[in-house]
């Protein structure tokens, strides 16, 4: 089995920053991809941002340029760096890793934590 402990959400003022962390630990061979989704009430959980194993990235439209995804494989850490936040960023925000053991292959999310950005 493989757990993702998240840490850093908070409240944060519109145009702040804040950074969130993901760390892996269980049965890893492997971490093929990384990521960060976020989902608000009524509303289905949503890709923020992705790295793959040969560190390419993909962003949502909404957060290019604000938004840096990266990633510590010696860790299996995930990092979100979120920059000039916007009220709409208001989000419960999952982390995501897809995980090859050495036998099986999964995906695991993280428990969400919140991340509010008001004044």
């Amino acid at each position: 089995q493989v757990q993702l402990v998240e840490s850093g959400g908070g409240l944060v003022q519109p145009g702040g920053s804040r950074r969130l962390s993901c760390a892996a630990s269980g049965t890893i061979f492997r971490i093929n991809t990384m990521g960060w989704y976020r989902q608000v009430p009524g509303k289905q959980r949503e890709l923020v941002a992705s790295i793959n194993s040969d560190a390419t990235t993909i962003y949502a439209d909404s957060v290019k340029g604000r938004f840096t995804c990266s990633s510590d494989n010696a860790k299996r850490t995930v990092y979100l760096q979120m920059n000039s936040l916007k009220p709409e960023d208001t989000a419960v925000y999952f982390c995501y890793m897809n995980v090859h053991s050495g036998v099986w292959t999964k995906g695991y999310w993280g428990q969400g934590t919140q991340v509010t950005v008001s004044s």
